[in-house]
């Protein structure tokens, strides 16, 4: 007998649930927020990072391109537009780069991959093939990450700002800007997700695709953190 689909109040905290798995709790998080890392490892985590902020917006026109619903489509290009910027030197990807230079990397080193951790490629790549081959509405679900990560980004500001106060103040837009547009972007990943996952199995997918999100951020941690 198949199981009922869970209640939309149900199926909202099974998402909030996979707070548990954020990595947040990750060691190398936590030495960040600590102030226990080098400015070697701080710099191989921006370098690292970036490749995964770079391959969003091919992760988000999968999801376009898979999605029939002209509404969704029209609100999910505003993330591609944020992380690219309506312009050049724009966007949460300019941010990004300044963070990098503001940490003593140099922007062409951060681009050319040459810092680039295997395992964080490795994850990344998994992360967009997965919304590429998968229904949007999981990759949607795998989104919703965001719910967890604003919080993060505030506490990871106080951070750098009271233990590695060596990064110019430059660097710390990223962290500025970003908090209420990914509140925004998860609130209305959590609303098509609630709305279009209706059955027991649809929902038990969107479920295994946020848990998957959560591994493919964990396992970029551990990468990380291997090789630094």
């Amino acid at each position: 007998m198949t199981a009922p689909a869970r209640t939309p109040a149900q199926f909202t905290a099974d998402l909030h649930a996979y707070a548990e798995k954020y990595w947040h709790r990750h060691p190398f998080h936590l030495k960040l927020h600590e102030g226990k890392l080098s400015a070697d490892q701080l710099r191989l985590w921006i370098a690292n990072r970036w490749y995964y902020q770079a391959r969003l917006p091919q992760k988000d026109a999968a999801v376009i391109a898979n999605c029939p619903v002209a509404e969704v489509r029209r609100r999910w290009t505003q993330r591609i537009v944020y992380q690219d910027g309506a312009a050049g030197g724009q966007g949460g990807h300019e941010e990004w780069l300044r963070l990098a230079e503001a940490a003593g990397l140099k922007r062409t080193a951060v681009l050319d991959g040459s810092l680039l951790v295997p395992g964080v490629r490795f994850a990344t790549d998994a992360y967009v093939d997965f919304a590429r081959t998968r229904p949007w509405t999981e990759s949607v679900a795998a989104s919703l990450t965001e719910l967890f990560s604003p919080d993060l980004m505030r506490r990871r500001l106080d951070a750098i700002k009271t233990h590695y106060t060596w990064i110019a103040p430059s660097g710390h837009g990223y962290f500025t800007a970003r908090p209420p547009v990914a509140a925004a972007d998860a609130e209305h990943a959590l609303g098509l997700v609630t709305a279009h996952c209706t059955t027991r199995a649809e929902q038990d997918a969107a479920l295994a695709a946020l848990s998957f999100k959560c591994d493919v951020l964990w396992s970029m941690l551990d990468a990380i953190e291997h090789a630094s």
